[in-house]
């Protein structure tokens, strides 16, 4: 892959779109459509079936973003140094035996076992499919890509819990997990790769310092999640019980606004899509903070929704176009690093000041974490540390 992968002539981009990336979208799709279906189900199964408590559910569940943290670092270098494909196959394969731990009668360490399995499995295929849509797409296109890449992987999630709630029991969804995680398995086992890796890829760095800002962008544009995934049906309760219904609209505007609006950062400077995106999402997380009357509420979250669909991919992109292609599965494992270490954090943070302080701080946390992205975007964008399309043509091997 040499030039022609940045700027692909319109009737070969449509050809490569139309086969091999909507491919790679539907395998992203059977990946996350398996844990998407397990997940529900995963608390009852802990509660009722393997007689755990409260704290064994928080601790299982938890489990899977300790592990998959770790495994970004691992995922970044083997995407690089082993291709995008070897990196995408090894997280399905991941994804399928921990659908097998989830059967094995051992009972709460095969809970554990399965969460593991799933948290490095999501780690390889995330950062494979990643790096693989963009360069399949073109860099330039960076944004669509990413932009599809996210509706496969909100398609899935949000498919899965009502094809769980319908096969009605854990072994089923996890039965289905095995299946998903192999099927898009062998699917992506016929897609040809083009990727040569770098012959001398130099020292690896862990966490490189110039991406220490746009991970930081990244988290901190993320604090609100789960802030809504963990109190916005509890803040809503008093008021209306609006919670259910405002956050699919959130989750739906998102799948949306990704699908059809995921190439705006590349066909207008990505600055402008993250600070609009932020914008929106400032006032959804504002509305939702007054605890509004149900309309009110459920257009603040699609509002909050629609916002949310742009930073990632206009961050992204920037620095993908600045980055060398051996390069790229790395960034694309650091950058999740960081989003997910500050969930995790703000998952705590949010506890701790929702217990003192009530609802309606949680959110304006997640309005202030969301004002400091705002500051580290600035020196992200701003940064003049851009691949030319020569040295680009060098790296490639």
């Amino acid at each position: 892959m040499g030039r022609e992968a940045c700027f692909i002539p319109s009737s070969r981009y449509n050809q490569w779109m139309g086969i091999r990336f909507w491919w790679l979208i539907a395998a992203t799709f059977l990946g996350f459509l398996g844990m998407g279906t397990v997940l529900p189900q995963m608390a009852p199964h802990i509660r009722h079936e393997l007689g755990g408590t409260d704290q064994t559910v928080g601790f299982v569940i938890g489990t899977f973003s300790f592990v998959a943290l770790g495994s970004r670092f691992i995922s970044g270098p083997l995407a690089d140094r082993k291709g995008r494909k070897s990196a995408f196959l090894t997280g399905l394969f991941s994804c399928a035996l921990a659908g097998c731990a989830y059967l094995l009668p051992i009972g709460i360490q095969g809970a554990y076992l399965g969460r593991a399995l799933q948290g490095f499995g999501e780690a390889c295929l995330y950062t494979g499919a990643a790096a693989w849509v963009v360069e399949t797409a073109g860099i330039s296109r960076s944004g669509r890509a990413l932009g599809f890449l996210s509706s496969g992987i909100w398609g899935g999630i949000s498919a899965g819990p009502m094809i769980g709630g319908w096969l009605g029991s854990f072994e089923h969804a996890a039965m289905m997990q095995v299946a998903t995680a192999v099927a898009g398995f062998l699917i992506l086992s016929r897609i040809p790769e083009d990727y040569t890796p770098h012959p001398n890829p130099g020292a690896r760095i862990w966490v490189p310092g110039h991406l220490i800002k746009p991970g930081l962008t990244v988290g901190l544009v993320n604090v609100h999640y789960p802030v809504i995934a963990g109190f916005l049906i509890l803040h809503l309760a008093s008021h209306g019980n609006s919670g259910p219904k405002a956050f699919s609209a959130y989750a739906g505007m998102v799948l949306f606004a990704r699908f059809f609006f995921g190439g705006l950062p590349d066909r207008i400077p990505p600055q402008r899509t993250f600070y609009a995106g932020t914008v929106g999402m400032a006032i959804g997380l504002a509305g939702l903070a007054m605890a509004p009357p149900p309309t009110l509420a459920i257009a603040s979250a699609a509002i909050l929704g629609l916002g949310f669909s742009f930073p990632w991919a206009s961050i992204l992109s920037t620095v993908l176009r600045r980055t060398p292609s051996h390069e790229r599965g790395s960034v694309v494992g650091v950058l999740s690093a960081f989003y997910d270490l500050f969930v995790g954090m703000s998952s705590f943070a949010a506890g701790v000041i929702a217990n003192h302080f009530g609802y309606r701080a949680v959110f304006f946390m997640a309005l202030c974490a969301l004002g400091v992205s705002v500051l580290t975007a600035r020196a992200v964008f701003a940064s003049g540390r851009f691949i030319s399309p020569s040295v680009e043509l060098g790296t490639r091997g």
